[in-house]
């Protein structure tokens, strides 16, 4: 019987992604959100917040990771790219490669954003101003800051490591530093062994008693066998 599992993973792992990539993951519409405040939760060594700031974004980002100097995160961002591609070869026949064409190329991407991340992580001031040593489901930023919250492959995706508990008080976090009426998109929903994260219904039934609405919507980036939505989930205006 052919497994659905498309990635072994133990621990949460780095990711490196590139502006482009959140734009088509999220369907995000760049101009619309000049001047806006955006929160990249678990961003890793992502590059978006970076490039963000460039288009006149407000966009800052909360991970762990961000408790580390420049020079350590160096070295990790090099072996976990390595890593990535050598377990993403070994199942390649199960993603779809419209986007990126084939590893090597992905592999290439994944350097780019990763040292445009860097560039931008070693710069002082933004790194005070942009990224902060946070983890869910407990982030230091005020209620209602941010126009538009993002969560890339950490929710849902490690369900088989988080349990159920986790991704409520997580989505909760969320929603807190989400300002009313704005958003929360998290993607993808699926858990490493390719099914939809089983407990989903069950927890968007919690939050919906909370005043909460979700909404699935078509991602651009379906890359992952079976990724074809992320999820929205909109915050009650005052």
């Amino acid at each position: 019987m052919e497994t659905k599992r498309f990635y072994e993973q133990t621990g949460v792992a780095m990711t490196c992604r590139n502006f482009e990539e959140y734009v088509r993951m999220f369907d995000l519409d760049p101009d619309k959100l000049r001047g806006k405040r955006v929160l990249d939760t678990g961003a890793g060594a992502s590059a978006f917040t970076a490039e963000a700031s460039r288009r006149d974004i407000h966009a800052c980002a909360a991970d762990p990771l961000y408790a580390m100097e420049p020079s350590e995160i160096e070295g990790l961002g090099r072996e976990e790219i390595d890593r990535f591609i050598v377990k993403l070869t070994e199942r390649r026949h199960m993603y779809d490669w419209d986007f990126y064409g084939g590893p090597e190329l992905l592999k290439e991407l994944r350097k780019q954003s990763f040292a445009d991340f860097s560039a931008d992580y070693a710069n002082p001031v933004s790194r005070e101003q942009r990224y902060t040593a946070a983890s869910l489901p407990e982030l230091p930023h005020p209620e209602g800051e941010f126009d538009l919250v993002l969560c890339s492959h950490f929710l849902f995706l490690y369900g088989e490591q988080f349990s159920p508990e986790f991704h409520l008080q997580a989505m909760r976090e969320l929603l807190r530093v989400c300002k009313p009426g704005g958003e929360v998109r998290i993607y993808p929903l699926l858990t490493f062994g390719g099914e939809s994260y089983p407990q989903l219904p069950a927890l968007l039934k919690e939050l919906a008693a909370e005043g909460v609405t979700a909404e699935y919507r078509p991602t651009r980036l379906a890359f992952i066998p079976g990724s074809k939505d992320y999820l929205t989930l909109h915050k009650v205006a005052d």
